[in-house]
This record gives structure tokens, C-alpha cells and sequence, in this order.
């Protein structure tokens, strides 16, 4: 009996110093659990540090891009103002210099015109002067038929009578001809208003 007591006993410290080597080993092995998890916190605060420094860093990079793009807009912006300023008054100076033009050009043809106006009203008087002594002549020679010869008469009064149209001829054509130059002036002086 008693050697069953003492077997008894002796399993009983077997299991209990069993039991305090699984206490033992478990508590290394929470320990060493325990220094994973806090080199692993620490590595996950390093990670999370270094993430917000490079979302920091994107965060700067952005405001820099969006600063200097808007600075490159409004130099953009300024020098096509600049450029369509520049246009602007160019054109204006060249609107103003055709205006000009059009004005000394518009002087030169109602000042040419008024001189061809004079000039037909002086070959018009000039024609005028001229038909009428020829007229005269013509009547003077048929009034006095008998102071020439018939033949001589004949010949003069020919003769004044071809002289006088080859100058009526050429007088009309001269008339003709400078209002004709007159409509194509006063053509051109129109069309420069209208524009």
C-alpha cells in the first residue's frame, strides 16, 4: 500500500514538473512572441513614418507643379495679350495710313477731275469757235461765187469743207476720248468710297 501511495505521489510530481516545464517553455515563447510583435510595431510605425513623408513629399511636389504651371499660364496669358496688343495697333496704324492714301487719292482725282471738266469745256469753246468760222467762211463763199472762178470755188469750198470735218472728227474723238477717262476716274473715285 504504501509503495502504491509513493508510485502515486511520484506520478503526481511528474505530471506537476511536466506541467511547470510547459509553464517555463510557454513563457519563453510568449516572450519571444512578445519581441516579434514589437519589432514588427516598430517596423510598421518606420513603414507609416516613411509613408507619410513620401505623401508629404508627392503633396509638395503637386503644389510646386500646380505654382509654377499657373505661372507659366499667366506668362502664357500675358504674352498673347501682349502679342494681340502688339496686332492691334498695328493695324489700326495701317487703317489709318490706307485712309490717309484714300483721302490724298480721292483729292487727286476730284482735282483731276475738275481739270478734265475745264479742259472739255475749253475744247468744247475751242470747237465751238472753230465750226463757227468755218461756217462764216463757207457762207462767205457762197455769197460772193462770182469774184473766183467756178473751179477754184469748187476746189475752196471742198477743201474748207473737209478741213472743217476732219477737225470736227478730231475734236469729237478728243471730247470722246477725255469722257471716257473721266467715267473711269469717277468709276475709280466711287469705288474707293464705297470701300
Amino acid at each position: 500500500m504504501a509503495k502504491q501511495d509513493s508510485a502515486t505521489f511520484q506520478n503526481v510530481i511528474k505530471g506537476l514538473q511536466q506541467t511547470i516545464e510547459d509553464q517555463y517553455n510557454l513563457r519563453d515563447e510568449n516572450e519571444k512572441l512578445k519581441n516579434i510583435v514589437q519589432i514588427l510595431e516598430k517596423k510598421l510605425k518606420t513603414r507609416e513614418k516613411e509613408h507619410e513623408n513620401m505623401v508629404d513629399k508627392l503633396i509638395m511636389e503637386i503644389k510646386n507643379k500646380e505654382k509654377e504651371h499657373n505661372h507659366e499660364q499667366s506668362k502664357l496669358h500675358s504674352d498673347m495679350n501682349k502679342q494681340l496688343e502688339s496686332k492691334m495697333e498695328e493695324h489700326k496704324k495701317l487703317m489709318e495710313k490706307k485712309d490717309l492714301n484714300i483721302l490724298e487719292l480721292t483729292k487727286q482725282l476730284k482735282a483731276q477731275e475738275k481739270e478734265k471738266q475745264n479742259e472739255i469745256f475749253k475744247l468744247q469753246i475751242e470747237f465751238n469757235t472753230k465750226l463757227e468760222r468755218l461756217q462764216t467762211k463757207t457762207l462767205k463763199v457762197q455769197a460772193n461765187p462770182t469774184a473766183l472762178p467756178q473751179n477754184i470755188y469748187r476746189k475752196k469750198l471742198q477743201h474748207l469743207q473737209e478741213e472743217k470735218n476732219k477737225e470736227i472728227e478730231i475734236l469729237r474723238s478728243v471730247i470722246k476720248d477725255l469722257e471716257q477717262k473721266l467715267d473711269k476716274r469717277k468709276d475709280c473715285y466711287y469705288k474707293l468710297r464705297q470701300f
